[in-house]
């Protein structure tokens, strides 16, 4: 069992890793760089190409059952989801098989919108302390269950 963060933008590098060392898992933070080396020996610092998506390839070609995951990107999610792993966002929302695909389309969907109308460009809601509250218990739960899935 491991931990794959997708590190690239993730507001809650510092909460996983907290998390993580409690539960005594292996956790990988994978970006293009810009990230600062850990002291801790449970936290490998993986750092990708620079390219599109080349995080991204990293956690979806090494994710399977038993891991967890935490990233922003749909597609990256619904990959994930797909290999059995169990995926959260950075507000602590699970992605499963049940929902990934209404994520997915809402996230089409929003994307076409934005292409159509120039001025549809928000950037969406700021991160809360409520967000990260909820990404803890959330990390929390997982590990917890994907734990249980390793030994079931």
């Amino acid at each position: 069992m491991s931990l794959y963060i997708d590190a690239d933008a993730c507001p809650v590098k510092e909460e996983a890793e907290r998390v993580a060392t409690r539960h005594g898992v292996q956790m990988y933070l994978v970006s293009n760089g810009g990230l600062r080396l850990s002291r801790n020996p449970l936290v490998e610092v993986v750092i990708v190409p620079e390219g599109p998506d080349v995080a991204d390839m990293w956690i979806a070609d090494r994710v399977g059952a038993g891991d967890v995951v935490v990233t922003g990107d749909i597609p990256l999610a619904a990959r994930c989801v797909e290999s059995g792993a169990r995926v959260l966002k950075h507000n602590g929302e699970a992605l499963t098989a049940a929902n990934i695909g209404n994520v997915l389309a809402t996230r089409d969907l929003m994307s076409d919108l934005r292409a159509a109308d120039p001025f549809r460009q928000g950037g969406g809601k700021g991160f809360t302390k409520a967000d990260r509250s909820r990404f803890l218990d959330g990390l929390e739960r997982a590990l917890r269950a994907a734990k249980g899935d390793v030994k079931g």
